[in-house]
């Protein structure tokens, strides 16, 4: 079996404003020809197809017309796309029915399945519970794909892990296993975050949540696969498994300036049910990449300018500017580089301004009383400094609203 692994397309992304139309359907031209030169069995797009739960009609013509355009460069294809946590699951599988007869397969909630069975598990005793247990799995088929004589998709969109059941995974595995009589490969998506993956280029993440998601371990996931696709994370790269079998495809457009690495596809082949999948990528090309300007380190507010001032006139981009301050940008910076990009075809959108490094010497060391005599806030301020981040009152009142709500919870547990 043949599979063109893809995922976080994230149509209607725009950055600072700009809209990004060009070059999503530059992204959805090179699938259909890259579809038409591989020919793929399957094409599986793993989540967050939409930027927002709440797509424009013209963001949502987008897709419906690329997918008509994939379908129709290999015809024989099966097409299986599942929701995200940037999309909506029910809106996914509105047009359900008619999609099937271009042989595309949405998949957009967990759980109708899921929180049934467990709300009915929860009140059985243990004989009552498994009669429930096997009649549950006549729910899993609508997860479970049959590629005929090629091999079998097991198809799983996001779910908060609260609606997902113990062992619900491997149950999907388990029933797949009693269908593939012939041996074939069977490939299971997920849309989530897998400890041990590199989040590079997400805000805000840890080895624990990414993007809201909270960090699964992989022996979570079952056993019974031959490939797991995932999608989540932006940067393509295989997971540790031992197998050399599970992989974030990434996505094919940078979403950030962070995402400073390649982005592509993943064809995969898999011989038979047991066997190491080939993987190999194909780079996406993006007409408006995005540039960081210096693009290694910082620069002063005088450095920057004259980078972006020689910055070539007939190369479209995107422009995040990094300098380097003591203390504050000056008011008019925005406008200034906004005025030296004039007249070129790339599009200035940010400064990232940082304070120089706090010497070591000038850092407070806290003893451990100290630390816990020290209120939150005034940690978030050492930090903030520490980090050249400024701390602002609106910042003060988030942090705040914040902590009043962990305290809520707190008291409600």
């Amino acid at each position: 079996m043949k599979i063109l692994h893809t995922s976080d397309w994230h149509l209607g992304h725009t950055l600072y404003n700009y809209d990004r139309t060009e070059e999503q359907q530059a992204m959805l031209e090179q699938m259909v020809s890259i579809v038409e030169e591989q020919k793929p069995d399957v094409f599986l797009l793993c989540g967050d197809v939409y930027h927002t739960p709440q797509p424009s009609a013209a963001v949502q013509t987008m897709l419906s017309d690329g997918l008509v355009r994939i379908h129709e460069a290999n015809p024989q294809m099966t097409i299986v796309m599942t929701a995200g946590n940037h999309d909506s699951g029910t809106k996914h599988e509105i047009f359900q029915t008619p999609w099937k007869a271009l042989k595309v397969y949405a998949i957009g909630q967990l759980e109708k399945a899921a929180s049934k069975r467990e709300q009915n598990h929860a009140r059985m005793e243990s004989a009552e519970h498994e009669q429930a247990r096997l009649k549950g799995k006549e729910d899993l088929d609508e997860h479970i794909i049959e590629v005929p004589g090629k091999g079998w998709i097991v198809a799983v969109p996001y779910a908060n892990e609260r609606n997902i059941p113990e062992g619900f995974f491997q149950q999907l595995l388990d029933k797949v296993a009693e269908k593939n009589t012939e041996n074939l490969p069977v490939v299971m998506t997920a849309h989530t975050t897998v400890k041990g993956c590199d989040f590079t280029g997400h805000d805000h993440a840890t080895e624990y949540t990414v993007g809201g998601i909270d960090s699964l371990e992989l022996e979570e996931m079952g056993e019974g696969y031959d490939y797991l696709a995932l999608g989540h994370i932006h940067h393509g790269q295989f997971v540790h498994s031992g197998k050399h079998n599970v992989r974030y495809s990434g996505t094919p457009l940078p979403v950030s300036f962070d995402e400073n690495f390649t982005h592509s596809v993943s064809i995969v082949e898999i011989g038979q049910h047991g066997e190491t999948p080939a993987v190999k990528e194909i780079e996406i090309q993006n007409p408006h990449p995005l540039v960081t300007l210096p693009t290694d380190g910082l620069a002063t507010w005088e450095e920057a300018k004259e980078l972006l001032s020689k910055f070539p006139d007939d190369i479209p981009a995107y422009i995040r500017l990094n300098v380097e301050i003591e203390d504050f940008l000056p008011v008019e910076a925005n406008a200034e580089a906004a005025s030296l990009a004039k007249g070129k075809q790339c599009r200035f959108c940010c400064i990232n301004a940082k304070r120089k490094a706090v010497r070591q010497d000038d850092v407070q060391v806290l003893t451990v009383q100290e630390f816990q005599e020290e209120k939150p806030i005034e940690i978030a301020k050492r930090y903030a400094e520490y980090e050249g981040i400024s701390f602002d009152e609106e910042m003060q009142t988030m942090f705040n609203e914040v902590m009043d709500m962990v305290a809520e919870e707190s008291r409600n547990d």
